[in-house]
Parts: C-alpha cells; structure tokens; sequence
C-alpha cells in the first residue's frame, strides 16, 4: 500500500472532487486518517456513502493509519489518505509516513481561519504546521481538483 495522494479537505470525501482524483490516481481505496471519524460509526457510514462505487473506505487513527502505511509500504495497492487539518499529515510524518507532496483542498473558514488561497482558509497554527511540512522535504500544493493549476508553499 502505497499513498499516491495525501490530501487535507475537511469534508473528506465528496461529489465530483473525489472523483476526479480518484481517476488521476488510480487509487482504489480510500484512508481516512482522523481519530473522532474512526471512532464514529455514524460518519464513516456516510462518508463510505458518498464513496463511488469500487473504492474502498477505512477510517483510522492516525496513529493506527501510519502503523498501516508503514508497515504495508512495499505493496502495490494505490491509496489516497484524507485529513481535515495539517496537523494529521504532520503526524503521520512524525510516525514514519513517508510522501513527498501533501495536497491541500477545501479547508472551510471558521474562528480563527483567514482566507488563504481561492476557498482555502487556514489560521496562523495551521500555515505554520504546513511551512513544518515543507521544511521536511514535502511539497505543500493548493489545488481543489486535478485540472487546477497548482500554487505551492514557498
């Protein structure tokens, strides 16, 4: 299992988005790295739902969503992970995930988040998590969906 996409979208998985990066990546499952949607029966019922039909949806810890990555790392299988915020993807490099680009989506605006890129809002913590990410060798990409051009973290 490999990841082909590590994305940040704080709705996860829906319509014509998913889709599209589906087919631009061939990825067949689907891994939610979140630690309230993997304990929520509830969302990860709506959230596999909303999946197209195929593709395979987990939702796990993020630790136990690295603990996968890592140790099934050799294997051929195409996944995409989603987060809600940077500080999953952040986590999981911290527990040996290893991805060189990290896609940042829809990230909805809320107290404490400024207009960023397009609709993209993110607070001062979460630009500096992802500036972190970079410095790691990670190239932070803004992009909805596949057919935008992407603009990337300096």
């Amino acid at each position: 299992m490999r990841p082909v996409l590590v994305r940040i979208d704080d709705r996860l998985i829906h319509g014509q988005v998913m889709t599209g990066w589906l087919k631009v990546t061939g990825a067949k499952k689907i891994i939610i790295a979140d630690d309230f949607v993997a304990k929520d029966k509830f969302s990860l019922q709506v959230l596999k739902m909303a999946a197209p039909s195929g593709i395979t949806v987990e939702a796990l810890t993020v630790d136990d969503a690295a603990k996968a990555l890592t140790e099934n790392s050799s294997g051929d299988e195409k996944v995409i992970v989603l987060c809600k915020t940077p500080r999953e993807p952040k986590r999981l490099l911290d527990l040996g995930v290893q991805f060189d680009k990290l896609n940042v989506g829809g990230v909805g605006s809320k107290p404490g988040r400024k207009p960023f890129y397009r609709n993209i809002s993110l607070s001062e913590e979460e630009i500096s998590i992802l500036k972190e990410i970079a410095t790691r060798g990670v190239k932070v990409e803004f992009r909805i969906v596949p057919d935008d051009k992407p603009f990337f973290l300096e």
